[in-house]
């Protein structure tokens, strides 16, 4: 633990430095200053980028308010219902990703990789830089598409103040060059990585997520250069150092369970999962996390497993305001009543209809000793979710085994050399995995070889390709759950499962910015005015329109 503080520390320290690493006049005086230092560990800089990753509140707030609306797996709160579930174009909304990891992560990222770069005594850290900015970029692009690459991150160092929007495809394409040339660089005998707490150091386990995400890039571009796909997805496989291949693998940022309040210190304070933290709510008796129909009917119509480890119901009348410790789980007691659970669909908000009620025993048992409680209260038959996926501690999803397996599954399923391993056995492999997933890293019970035998049984993969990858990918779409901005860029990309807008659920007259679920975000409306020149060369390629209903280059 102490050499986990000591990592956060740094972190900190780098977080603080980075706020004001922008400003020439600031550097002047700090280079001039003894008492200050000339330059950041770049340890310290890669925590700091690992932790905001999904410990910053501000920019978190985007997945609730988008991305899991556009995906359909949370519905029914008032910011994912307004925002996603109504498709509001909201600009300061829309832009959290892009005004919080250029001007803080990236800017780290690329400082510290500027600075190692082409020292032999800092091969490993400048390697897992560089993998760790491939990824934060992907999650960038996959957003909004073409965007500044190349130039981002180097307004201090080279001056480029205004970076050129670099196209989708390019992005892409370096990708695969940064993440072979990383493999390729790191070295055992070389420069330990402290601070990283994703891996602590282990460079064997960098390698893997490195290939594991040639793999991921070259799947998402699988339809619009599917040769390139797979000759980047085979060369991936063939690299050194393999794949992510089981769980101890996975790539996963430690939080620390710490005091969370919704004050101005949660905005700084990267060291809890802000994500988990925000889905429980800032008024959690008011605004909790509801499941959207499309995800609770898929989960409980074909027995899965883990519908009661995703959704519970709950009164929240005595809830405190900073735990869900305090809920009281009427789901057993609904189940055992045969009571129908009521998921909000998607664009209504929770009380759209306003869900007809039951008598609740528990209820009222408790209401005889508490007069605050009604024991016939409507919305506990409104599936939410489970308290496991909102505590601090949770880990933060960069890249998991499940989703490797998931990937060779289709990789087999398009004719690409993956091995011996048949579409079926790496689809069930990849279901196991998932499912094992939420009990080592969620506390949730474990599903006994048997249970998921019949599980298996009753949902094969089907027998068309289509049918195959339909599969593939809403188990897919299951599995990132706890990794938003990976679930909404492979719904894009795979369309599956196949998603209905909300204005065929009642909603249309509601949506104001159009009936068609939206396929990448706005850029930010400043970026008009202070970088012009870039903005406008990345509209030209969109028919002049910053809308939010162009695909990225490739959504196909």
């Amino acid at each position: 633990m102490k050499k986990y503080q000591s990592y956060i520390t740094a972190a900190l320290m780098a977080c603080v430095m980075s706020f004001v690493a922008c400003s020439d006049e600031y550097m002047e005086k700090m280079n001039a200053d003894p008492t200050k230092a000339a330059a950041i560990d770049p340890n310290a800089q890669l925590t700091t980028a690992q932790l905001q990753t999904y410990g910053d509140l501000g920019m978190v707030e985007i997945y609730r308010n988008y991305f899991y609306a556009f995906s359909q797996q949370l519905m029914g709160c008032w910011n994912t219902t307004n925002y996603g579930g109504r498709h509001t174009l909201d600009n300061s909304e829309m832009s959290r990703i892009w005004t919080s990891f250029y001007p803080q992560a990236i800017k780290n990222l690329t400082d510290a990789e500027y600075r190692t770069d082409g020292n032999a005594d800092r091969v490993n850290i400048n390697s897992a830089l560089r993998v760790y900015r491939v990824y934060l970029m992907s999650v960038i692009t996959d957003t909004y598409g073409d965007v500044p690459y190349f130039e981002a991150g180097k307004g201090f160092l080279e001056g480029k103040s205004n970076p050129r929007y670099d196209t989708q495809e390019e992005i892409y394409s370096d990708f695969f060059v940064q993440l072979d040339s990383a493999v390729r660089r790191f070295d055992a005998s070389k420069d330990k990585i402290t601070g990283d707490v994703i891996y602590k150091g282990d460079i064997a386990k960098w390698k893997k997520l490195a290939n594991s995400l040639r793999l991921r890039y070259a799947m998402r571009i699988s339809e619009a250069a599917p040769e390139k796909a797979r000759t980047e997805f085979e060369k991936a496989l063939a690299a050194e150092g393999g794949i992510i291949a089981g769980a101890s693998d996975d790539a996963l940022i430690s939080y620390m369970d710490i005091a969370f309040s919704f004050g101005q210190e949660a905005y700084s304070d990267y060291r809890g999962n802000a994500m988990s933290q925000l889905l429980f709510g800032n008024d959690p008796s008011n605004n909790p996390s509801y499941l959207c129909s499309t995800l609770f009917n898929r989960l409980k119509d074909t027995g899965d497993p883990r519908t009661f480890m995703i959704a519970r119901c709950y009164y929240d009348g005595l809830m405190s305001a900073t735990s869900p410790d305090n809920r009281i789980d009427l789901t057993q007691e609904i189940i055992a009543k045969n009571v129908a659970f009521q998921p909000r669909d998607p664009g209504a908000y929770s009380w759209e209809p306003w869900p007809s009620g039951y008598d609740s025993d528990i209820l009222r048992q408790l209401a005889l000793t508490n007069p605050s409680v009604n024991p016939s209260v409507a919305r506990e038959v409104e599936p939410k979710l489970a308290n496991n996926f909102l505590q601090g501690d949770n880990p933060g999803v960069v890249m998991t085994s499940a989703e490797v397996k998931f990937l060779l599954a289709e990789a087999k399923l398009k004719g690409w050399d993956t091995g011996t391993a048949s579409v079926d056995e790496l689809y069930r492999q990849g279901v196991r995995a998932a499912i094992d997933f939420l009990t080592d890293n969620y506390g949730c019970d474990r599903v006994s070889d048997a249970a998921f035998d019949t599980y298996m049984a009753n949902n094969g993969i089907g027998y068309t390709n289509e049918q195959k990858k339909m599969a593939i990918n809403t188990h897919a779409w299951i599995l990132h759950l706890t990794n938003p901005a990976e679930c909404w860029a492979n719904v894009r990309r795979s369309d599956c499962p196949r998603l209905k807008s909300p204005g065929e659920y009642g909603f249309g007259q509601f949506l104001t910015g159009g009936n068609d679920i939206p396929v990448r975000l706005c850029y930010p409306v400043l970026e008009s005015s202070y970088n012009k020149a870039g903005y406008d060369e990345a509209l030209s390629r969109m028919g002049n329109q910053n809308d939010w209903h162009t695909p990225v280059w490739w959504d196909k």
